[in-house]
């Protein structure tokens, strides 16, 4: 199986991570009747880490219908290489990294590690595109 395919597979499990660990927060502020119900009352706004751990969920969800397209991409098109798999780990390490940055608030280093997933992105995109 190409390694793109198992870095996808890793990706979804980060998705989890992201949605569990917001979630946890969000119900540790909200409670679990919060949790449970509707969700339709208006809330305070969110205490800062599960505010920050909220948007690394959302970053994370803007960008990982790019990174499924690229890695799937790559392995239908048969252009998987050695740089493809690379930018693919660069990627999923980044995303990996970013999490725990972002939760504690340490600002330029989340943007940093942000960056670097888009040049492993991109790396797995560039054959693609056929240039």
């Amino acid at each position: 199986m190409p390694v793109e395919l198992t870095i996808l597979a890793w990706a979804m499990v980060l998705l989890l991570v992201h949605i569990f660990a917001a979630v946890h927060f969000k119900t540790k502020q909200y409670g679990p009747r919060w949790n449970m119900g509707a969700r339709d009352e208006k809330l305070p706004p969110l205490h800062p880490l599960a505010g920050r751990l909220t948007r690394a969920q959302a970053n994370f969800q803007e960008t990982l219908p790019i990174a499924i397209v690229a890695l799937i991409g790559v392995v239908l098109a048969g252009r998987t290489s050695d740089t493809t798999a690379l930018g693919a780990w660069i990627w999923l390490g980044a995303r990996l990294a970013y999490l725990p940055v972002y939760a504690l608030g340490i600002p330029m280093i989340r943007t940093l590690i942000f960056l670097v997933s888009m040049i492993g992105l991109g790396m797995v995109l560039w054959p693609l595109l056929g240039l």
